[in-house]
């Protein structure tokens, strides 16, 4: 589908060719998130504006649940109630969670440096 209003590109690439407008990251490092579909939920430890993971990661996810690549993805300290892990979700699948307390995962401890009013504390080291 193409756009037909001009307030929906962000600009042109190559050719002239609109290049359609990329979503803002709703939420940053620190941030307390869970899964939509999936029963998981984690900390957002960095973000990509786009997809950034390999194509072969991608194509591993059903094509009937399949994301956009075009919108941020999150790299999670994630959990779920057998395990902690790593996560790479896209923002279409995360809402906010901070209401339901700190989340559980072994790394929080190196990354961040506490909670406060319901999000974690990017240690100094970590920023960019």
């Amino acid at each position: 589908m193409i756009a037909k209003n001009p307030s929906e590109y962000q600009g042109e690439v190559e050719g002239g060719v609109p290049a359609p407008l990329i979503e803002r990251a709703r939420f940053a490092p620190g941030d307390i998130v869970r899964h939509r579909m999936f029963d998981f939920r984690g900390v957002v430890f960095d973000v990509d504006p786009v997809f950034s993971n390999s194509e072969e990661w991608y194509q591993a996810i059903p094509e009937a649940i399949r994301p956009a690549k075009e919108q941020p993805y999150y790299h999670l300290l994630a959990e779920n109630e057998e395990s902690s892990y790593i996560a790479y979700v896209s923002q279409q699948n995360l809402v906010a969670d901070a209401e339901h307390g700190p989340v559980d995962h072994p790394q929080i401890d190196a990354m961040f440096d506490g909670i406060e009013k319901g999000r974690y504390r990017i240690r100094s080291i970590h920023r960019h």
